[in-house]
């Protein structure tokens, strides 16, 4: 049986076209899923987009079903959630989410999908794989009841991370962003929210993902002495430059990084889909709805692609639509 399908591919640097895709006959363990909704994380997405993916990350920044290589032509995505129309009986109906890229039907392992927990509307499962960031990010950082913790970088990762810190008891917490106009996602999630200048010092843990050395280096001004700065940004191909030769040293700061492409150490018994099951349970909370700030049908990505990577068009989570 013929099935067809459109896809979003990079062509070159700053330039996307959707492209008709044949589908194979799936496999004995395979399943065909028709796509609901997909989204744009817009950090990294953006670095592909303009093709500042370093060569030394090429491989490390593959995503699980990329097709094409870096910087393009690449099909490039991981966050879509639709419905299996062919598979096994206890898939055949369901609502899954899977690391895909944008595209309309596709044909998938079916251990790569996993089946939505009731009451996690499918618009809104298109979060999961940032909100699996936030959670290795948290394994990592291990915050403790009390602590004092700022989230520096109100996007899409930063605000995952400090919804999940909002449900933390007794912790006194600050999302930290340059752009007021991230005051309203805080208040949303239930979050305090504050100016770079304006933030409060003596933070035990700051986490951050602002993407910026500015960020980065106001992340460590807000530590205690002995205090720990998670980094969860990536520059891609910038160097970033910071303040080591002043309180860096007697301070005795650290400063660790969080990547989500590795289970973090302290719960490997977990695994890659323990992690996720786990972000699908928590976007059961109709906060997270506040991370999703723009639609755009799949037919217009194209042209709304260059916007979302420039940054013309403000978003944290942009959500693609399949189905009018």
């Amino acid at each position: 049986m013929s099935r067809s399908a459109r896809a979003f591919w990079l062509r070159s640097p700053h330039q996307g076209e959707i492209r008709d895709v044949v589908l194979p006959d799936p496999g004995e363990d395979e399943i065909v899923v028709r796509t609901l909704w997909s989204g744009v994380s817009r950090g990294t997405e953006a670095l592909v987009f303009r093709g500042q993916v370093p060569r030394s990350q090429w491989d490390v920044m593959r995503a699980p079903f990329q097709d094409g290589d870096f910087p393009a032509p690449v099909k490039y995505g991981y966050l879509s959630v639709g419905v299996v129309e062919e598979g096994p009986a206890r898939l055949t109906g369901r609502t899954v989410f899977a690391l895909y890229p944008h595209q309309t039907r596709y044909v998938i392992p079916a251990d790569a999908v996993t089946p939505l927990p009731d009451g996690v509307p499918a618009g809104r499962a298109v979060l999961a794989g940032t909100v699996e960031t936030a959670v290795n990010a948290l394994w990592d950082a291990a915050p403790l009841i009390g602590d004092r913790i700022a989230v520096v970088g109100g996007g899409m990762v930063g605000c995952s991370v400090a919804a999940l810190l909002a449900r933390f008891p007794g912790v006194r917490l600050q999302l930290v962003d340059a752009d007021p106009g991230r005051a309203a996602t805080a208040a949303a999630l239930g979050v305090e929210f504050a100016a770079p200048e304006e933030a409060r010092e003596g933070c035990d843990l700051v986490v951050h993902a602002s993407a910026t050395e500015q960020g980065l280096a106001r992340s460590l001004e807000l530590l205690r002495p002995e205090g720990t700065v998670i980094d969860l940004s990536w520059y891609g191909d910038r160097r970033v430059t910071l303040p080591l030769g002043e309180g860096f040293h007697s301070r005795r700061l650290t400063i660790r990084s969080s990547q989500v492409g590795t289970v973090s150490p302290a719960r490997t018994g977990r695994g890659y889909a323990g992690r996720l099951a786990l972000a699908l349970d928590l976007l059961a909370d109709p906060a997270l709805d506040a991370l999703i700030t723009g639609e755009s049908r799949f037919e217009d990505l194209p042209a709304v692609m260059p916007g979302l990577a420039s940054g013309e068009l403000p978003a944290l989570c942009h959500r693609i639509r399949y189905e009018d």
